[in-house]
């Protein structure tokens, strides 16, 4: 197999080094070159053509959200954002997600080069994984934020209905690489009293509330990151805070999720099979879980869980994926009752 080739943009010369080192150390990929800053990156693209770009965000004379918005615009090349986005923020790296880039890994403030050397293995894997992502020319344009029911109508509206004969639905939903718009996607088409859902979106920490709040401006459902406790109501999706697994518990009819550390599961904290298996124990038949575009296997036995509880499950299909790994592997299980392109599976909740 030929190696995947990459080009490694960013102004520290500290980090350019570390990471050429770790990469090189990759028997899968290549360094064919590193550029302080994207002048000198689209220089070393005309003499070879990447497979895979690593890029920061804050960089002289043009920075790196500009860059990726024209590279995705004109001759799209998979990129992986390896920035110190918290530093500042994060509506850069939700903005970088927007734009098209396949992942995002956050470099701390100090000790960066200890911090790479650290985290190796997670770097390499990513980009590799990201060379292999499904990626195509995307011009980016604003969203239109549409007027919104709060919280409240929504919540008044259920109480209305019977819950002594029936029970709440839940839908619970996966996601990693691609995710971010692919929830957005998803969200945006739901009505504002669609069923409660809870959702992990593998995401570095702070990251989330970010993505949430964002997520919540689009949507016509109410969309929060999740707080220990939170009820699963109709019109509302909670996403898991990075760095804590989120789990569905019930007490009478009323759904909620209770957010807490743990150990990393399938190396990951929140960890989809965690919110699916405790989906599958508490709402059992109530539940419909979705698993979508992501690297991996997280998820795939959670949603066979559920499958075997008596929930309904769904798993996207590879031509609608970034990349085709979450849900392959939950289909080769035998977990998914259909598979579907992510525009299909709104209107299969509703």
């Amino acid at each position: 197999m030929s190696k995947i080739k990459v080009l490694i943009v960013d102004d520290s010369a500290v980090v350019r080094q570390t990471l050429s080192e770790i990469l090189k150390s990759d028997p899968r990929l290549q360094v064919i070159g590193t550029a302080s800053d994207p002048f000198m990156a689209v220089k070393k693209m005309q003499d070879e053509a990447p497979d895979v770009i690593t890029l920061d965000v804050e960089m002289p004379r043009m920075d790196g959200l500009t860059f990726l918005k024209k590279i995705m615009s004109q001759h799209p090349i998979p990129v992986v954002i390896i920035s110190s986005l918290t530093a500042k923020g994060t509506q850069s790296g939700i903005k970088a997600l927007e734009y098209g880039a396949v992942e995002i890994i956050t470099k701390p403030q100090m000790d960066v080069k200890g911090f790479i050397e650290e985290q190796y293995q997670k770097i390499c894997d990513t980009v590799f994984s990201a060379a292999h992502a499904s990626i195509g020319r995307k011009h980016y344009v604003e969203p239109v934020v549409q007027p919104k029911y709060s919280a409240d109508a929504v919540l008044a509206k259920s109480t209305s209905t019977s819950m002594i004969e029936t029970t709440e639905k839940v839908v619970a939903i996966g996601a990693s690489t691609g995710g971010t718009e692919a929830l957005r996607e998803l969200l945006m088409a739901l009505p504002y009293d669609c069923p409660g859902i809870v959702i992990v979106q593998h995401m570095p920490e702070k990251f989330t509330k970010s993505f949430a709040d964002r997520l919540n401006e689009l949507c016509k459902i109410t969309v929060k990151e999740a707080e220990n406790n939170d009820t699963v109501i109709r019109g509302r999706a909670l996403i898991a805070p990075g760095n804590f697994h989120m789990l569905l518990k019930r007490s009478g009819a009323r759904y909620y999720v209770e957010v807490k550390e743990g150990p990393l599961v399938n190396r990951h904290r929140p960890a989809v099979d965690v919110l699916f298996r405790s989906t599958a124990r508490y709402a059992g038949r109530n539940a419909m879980g979705i698993i979508l575009t992501g690297m991996g296997d997280d998820g795939a036995k959670g949603l066979l869980e559920m499958k075997e509880a008596g929930a309904y499950t769904i798993a996207q299909d590879e031509a609608s994926c970034v990349v085709f790994g979450m849900p392959k592997e939950a289909i080769k299980l035998g977990a998914a009752n259909i598979v579907l392109p992510l525009n299909k599976i709104a209107a299969t909740i509703i």
